[in-house]
């Protein structure tokens, strides 16, 4: 069974950073596209970031383009989000998910970790 567990978040300044971390149990973890999603309070979950093997983003929402970068270290099986210049609209909880890619499947989802912009 595929478990992620997210970590990093915390209460930030705006104009600050966080780096979140997604730490997949995966036996091949090449297989698995690994997703950052957000919920912010009161509104529905939204997808943030994608990350595909080969290091390279597949996908960025707009609104965090040139400010959010998403990577993946392959020997710790771990994506990263690194948060940049964070403003209120960037508060809520954030998950990761991983999909086999060759299998499909439901999504695998973390339990969450609260991010919260605010001075």
């Amino acid at each position: 069974q595929v478990q992620v567990v997210e970590s990093g978040g915390g209460l930030v300044q705006p104009g600050g950073s966080l780096r979140l971390s997604c730490a997949a149990s995966v036996t091949t973890f090449a297989l698995y596209v690994i997703r950052w999603y957000r919920q912010p309070p009161g509104n529905e979950r939204e997808l943030v970031a994608a990350s595909t093997d080969g290091g390279g983003a597949t996908y960025y929402l707009d609104s965090i383009k040139g400010r959010f970068t998403i990577s993946r270290d392959h020997a710790k099986k771990t994506v990263y989000l690194e948060m940049n210049s964070l403003n209120s609209g960037d508060t809520g909880i954030y998950y990761c998910s991983a999909v086999n890619i060759r299998t499909g499947g439901d999504e695998s989802w973390g339990q969450g970790t609260q991010v919260t912009v605010s001075s």
